[in-house]
């Protein structure tokens, strides 16, 4: 069924443009895996979260805790693997983070947005 109307959208002709914009992108490269797998985790505790506030309005109960630990285990593990195959230490990610962010606590800049702030 199409929709004629002057304001509808052509979705059709959308996909169409974008396909002359994109290229295939090789990905047999092996930070793929661990990078997909860490934000596919890092959805699922999002997804977990959004249920807790959705359907208990933020009440936090022990099997949210048990599930939000096994998602996180998960979530630090794709970090782990990703950080290993890019031969970043793991302690190296955690003390920089620290250290930027005790930075921007000096300054007053906790809050905001972006990385050079």
């Amino acid at each position: 069924m199409t929709d004629h109307t002057p304001d509808a959208f052509d979705f059709h002709a959308y996909q169409e443009a974008a396909a002359r914009t994109g290229a295939p992108i090789a990905t047999d490269h092996p930070i793929v895996y661990p990078t997909l797998g860490l934000v596919n985790e890092a959805g699922e505790v999002a997804g977990k979260v959004k249920k807790i506030f959705r359907d208990r309005g933020g009440v936090v109960t022990d099997a949210d805790r048990e599930a939000l630990t096994m998602e996180l285990g998960d979530v630090l593990w794709y970090l782990s693997e990703l950080c290993t195959r890019l031969d970043i230490r793991l302690e190296d990610v955690a003390a920089r983070n620290i250290t930027k962010l005790a930075d921007r606590a000096a300054r007053g800049v906790l809050h905001g947005e972006g990385d050079q702030r």
